[in-house]
């Protein structure tokens, strides 16, 4: 059972937390007038802008560089930066001027310093890494503070033997207990402790006949050194159990890293992945155990061992619980509270090793996650369902991290697609992975990363980038406005996977993912709800229920779905009861909880918690409902009791959708997550509204006639092309509706796919093109990366023109691909006409960039009768000139420093298709209107 004082202590921190978030100005949800809203969304305020990763290898960094690029990201319509100081990719060279400051050198804090007072003078947002790499770490955590891991060895004693050697210990390391058992295939529960051990040899208490195992047990290091470090910044991982381990490594890392950016601190201080493999132990952690848990683990550790997860889930769950807690308690609570001294706030990746539970977000002023699965248990929903609890109208998520490897493969609409997918899990700020410095005179297309993700102004496809970054501020900013609107709190049975942890194994995230399994999430989503995690913690610090609702925190929930739990606090079981009994929704699936958690459970405590459900979920006036079936069952019953927030007629699994309330409208994110276009009727839990169609691609707002549903609701007709996207906003504000939003069948068209002049670059290099080929078609310009300008005169007829008709200039569609399975990150199948981005200009003024679908223009007012001219700067792929020119050696590099990275995909860099393929159209649709 959980051990009293350690109860309190947690809980009051998770209410502190949340208690602070709550009366933080900065926390409270935005959401002003709706005039506000229309005025303020096709500019949106700045602070809403995407920001990026900036990889600073080696350190070899110089100011003239590092101001070049700030004032690049400014010019690409990104707001701001997180320093990241990573491995070098060179040689100290005097020829070429490249130098490698040492992580926390004098050099390197200077660096520091001018960026952070050029990026304030630039206004641009400055976000530091307290470390090199990740996890935290380097050559200032010495061994009795490295990251720490119950090792166990067995030895077997030969037959006649009553002795046996203790195995080594070393550095950092302790002997803890040792047992005998009398065969390998002895009982791991009842096997005797060994006491009487005298220099480093273990005395048997009596010789056996046949061989036996001695079972020994040290805390030791796991050994794991920082990954991806700068030069300066090798060394162990830092041990996230042990608070004298933090304090030391803020004082000689942290302090001095946040000092070199005064009088203007960082925005905030980062703290990467947990990634801290095998960590499951600490010097202290039986003390801890014996105060928290009440009992002693060491008789015991030979259980964690056993095969049979049953006969130790128990034990595996205590030793689980007290590791969260010491994670929650000893690194990221005063980590957060560091951060606040020094003027900042904590941004934090709160999941994985050691293991975090999505309540540990609330410890940290912005909780950030990544990966763009949309429809499983992932870090984005995770963090954003800790924002919606605790009160953070902010959510980040490192986007984009190997996004279509090989890196420098990746396009314009890539970044849209997986966006679009952060987006569908609650994050409203893009933390871009990533920028990578690189300075003149390296090789083009430069530096780069090794996971895929390379997003500077190397890349000839950035001639659309300040157009791409205003999509993605333009949602950012509406996703923060009002509160979200999430039906459905998918409870996360935390005790069930701590009991699943093993040495080594103790990955928290991970062991829930495998027991959700692959069918609850999509079942709530595709029945047309939103939903959060919430977890044991959530619910005792702030759970209460409210008529037919569960408060949690900040959030609201209209339902609650059990899924798949054997194990649940007599607590939590009482507030789903009560929530029930009161007309809520709660649906358990699969099975029923059985057990209380925790070793010292009694009998009668998994007595209570069989009555409690029997009265829940099994008897005639149960008020809570059982599915065994999610696939199949658990959207239906949903659907039966609680009216979807979104219906699609005929259904597309592929579309999802948030949502937000502010005190003037309810905001609709609708995203099309597939490569085939998508029409439905859809119909929105609005009553009562009138609808626009709001286009964060160009930030126009279009009221639409909507209608009323015969269940209740506003329906409108939904057009999306492949990944697209809007924003369907509803209020009582009335304006004129224009109708469908599907523009009517052309009445014309006019090929201008001929007689086009190309020039690629500034080599002059000059093509005429009668038919529209890809670049790689011509061995001159097959390995050709960078900006090529096509130009021809386009005569316009008469009957083409006029006050009733509307001009588009088409470039034609994409052809969807077959998706496959990748090794890891996403991309859009889609091959597109445009390869990979276009500005247009219409008789010398700019039309508009093509980058996604839909891959057409509106030049109405751009075009006249008789001759006219056009000029399209396309960009393509920087790969290409690199399938064309040797790939970069770093064999002298690895031999220096050591192998610290490997590239990624290499065998993958092959040109791809560039330049317009057409057709390009002119149409033309009579009875529209300008456009």
């Amino acid at each position: 059972m959980f051990h009293e004082y350690a109860m309190a202590r947690w809980t009051t921190a998770i209410v502190g937390a949340w208690l602070i978030a709550a009366l933080s100005p900065s926390a409270q949800p935005t959401g002003g007038s709706l005039d506000d809203l229309r005025r303020l969304f096709p500019d949106p305020p700045p602070e809403s802008r995407i920001l990026m990763r900036w990889w600073w290898f080696g350190s070899a960094v110089t100011t003239p560089e590092l101001e070049r690029e700030m004032r690049a990201m400014r010019e690409a319509g990104i707001g701001g930066f997180e320093v990241q100081p990573v491995y070098p990719l060179a040689l100290d060279d005097t020829a070429t001027g490249t130098r490698n400051l040492p992580f926390l050198s004098s050099a390197f804090l200077d660096a520091l310093r001018f960026a952070g007072a050029r990026a304030h003078e630039l206004g641009l947002r400055l976000d530091l890494t307290l470390g090199s790499g990740w996890p935290y770490g380097g050559p200032r955590v010495t061994i009795d503070r490295a990251a720490g891991r119950l090792r166990h060895e067995r030895v077997t004693v030969p037959a006649g033997s009553r002795r046996v050697a203790v195995p080594s210990t070393g550095a950092g390391e302790r002997f803890i207990a040792a047992f005998v058992a009398p065969s390998p295939a002895a009982d791991l529960r009842k096997l005797t402790e060994v006491t009487d051990i005298r220099e480093g040899v273990v005395q048997l208490p009596a010789a056996s006949e046949r061989s036996q195992d001695v079972l020994f047990f040290i805390a030791s290091r796991t050994g794991m050194m920082v990954k991806r470090p700068a030069l300066g910044a090798e060394g162990f991982v830092l041990d996230h159990y042990d608070r004298s381990a933090l304090d030391r490594y803020l004082a000689l890392v942290g302090e001095p890293l946040v000092a070199a950016l005064q009088p203007n601190p960082p925005y905030a201080v980062f703290c990467d992945s947990l990634e801290v493999y095998e960590s499951d132990w600490t010097t202290d952690f039986l003390e801890q155990f014996r105060a928290r848990r009440g009992y002693d683990l060491t008789p015991h550790l030979p259980v964690l061992l056993t095969d049979v997860p049953s006969d130790s889930a128990a034990l595996r769950h205590d030793w689980g619980q007290t590791l969260t807690e010491l994670l929650n308690e000893r690194f990221v609570a005063p980590l957060a509270a560091w951060a606040r001294a020094q003027g900042t706030r904590l941004r934090l990746q709160g999941y994985g090793t050691p293991p975090a539970t999505v309540s540990t977000n609330a410890l940290a002023d912005l909780p950030e996650g990544e990966g763009a699965q949309w429809k499983g248990l992932w870090a984005g929903r995770w963090a954003s369902s800790a924002s919606h609890i605790y009160n953070r109208s902010v959510t980040s998520s490192e986007t984009w991290t190997w996004l279509h490897s090989p890196v420098f493969r990746a396009t314009p609409l890539d970044l849209k697609a997986e966006a679009d997918l952060h987006f569908l899990q609650g994050i409203n700020q893009l933390i871009g992975h990533g920028w990578p410095y690189s300075p003149d005179g390296v090789e083009y297309p430069g530096w780069r990363f090794y996971a895929a993700g390379a997003f500077n102004d190397k890349n000839p496809w950035w001639i659309v980038m300040p157009d791409l970054s205003r999509y993605l501020q333009r949602l950012s900013f509406v996703l923060r406005q009002g509160a979200p609107v999430t039906d459905v709190a998918l409870y996360l049975p935390t005790d069930d996977a701590w009991a699943q942890f093993s040495p080594g194994k103790v990955n928290l995230i991970e062991t829930l993912r495998d027991r959700l399994g692959p069918d609850v999430i999509p079942a709530v989503l595709d029945a047309g709800y939103a939903f959060d995690f919430v977890d044991d913690d959530a619910l005792k610090a702030a759970g209460a229920v409210e008529g037919t609702t569960l408060r949690v925190g900040s959030a609201r929930y209209r339902a609650i779905v059990v899924p798949g739990v054997e194990r649940i606090p007599i607590g939590t079981l009482r507030a789903l009861d009560a929530f029930a009994r009161a007309g809520g929704v709660v649906i358990a699936t699969r099975r029923v909880p059985d057990l209380a958690p925790g070793f010292l459970a009694t009998t009668a405590d998994h007595a209570q918690v069989r009555e409690i459900v029997h009265h829940l979920f099994e008897a005639p006036d149960a008020a809570g409902v059982r599915v065994l079936d999610e696939r199949a069952q658990l959207g239906a019953e949903l659907i039966r009791r609680l009216r979807p927030d979104l219906s699609l007629s005929p259904a597309v699994p592929d579309i999802g959708f948030v949502h937000r309330r502010t005190a003037a409208a309810d905001v609709y994110f609708v995203a099309n997550t597939g490569n085939l276009p998508q029409r439905a009727t859809a119909t929105f839990r609005v009553d009562d509204a009138h609808a626009e169609l709001w286009n964060a691609l160009d930030g126009h707002m279009t009221p639409v006639a909507a209608g009323t549903a015969a269940g209740g609701g506003r329906s409108i007709t939904l057009d999306l092309e492949p990944y697209g996207s809007r924003l369907v906003v509803f209020s009582p504000q009335a304006r004129s509706p224009v109708g469908s939003l599907r523009l009517p069948p052309p009445s014309e068209s006019l090929d201008i796919g001929d007689g086009w002049t190309v020039a690629f670059g500034a080599d002059g290099l000059t093509s005429r093109m009668n038919r529209l080929r890809s670049w790689t078609d011509d061995e001159r310009t097959r390995y050709f990366s960078g900006v090529a300008t096509y130009e021809k005169e386009m005569v316009v007829p008469d009957r083409m023109t006029g006050r009733d008709v509307a001009l588009r200039l088409d470039f034609g569609e994409g052809r969807p691909l077959t998706a496959q399975r990748l090794r890891s990150g996403t991309q859009a199948w889609l091959e597109g006409p445009v390869r990979e981005a276009a500005v247009v200009y219409v008789n010398g003024q700019r039309a508009g960039s093509i980058w996604c679908p839909p891959y057409s223009l509106g030049v109405t007012a751009l075009l006249h009768r008789g001759a006219n001219t056009l000029r399209i700067l396309v960009g393509n792929l920087a790969v290409n000139h690199m399938a064309g020119h040797a790939l970069p050696s770093y064999r002298l590099l690895n031999l220096r420093y050591g192998v610290r990275f490997e590239p990624q995909d290499m065998d993958k860099v092959q040109p791809q298709p560039a330049g317009l393929l057409g057709p390009i159209r002119l149409i033309a649709s009579h009875g529209i209107g300008p456009s």
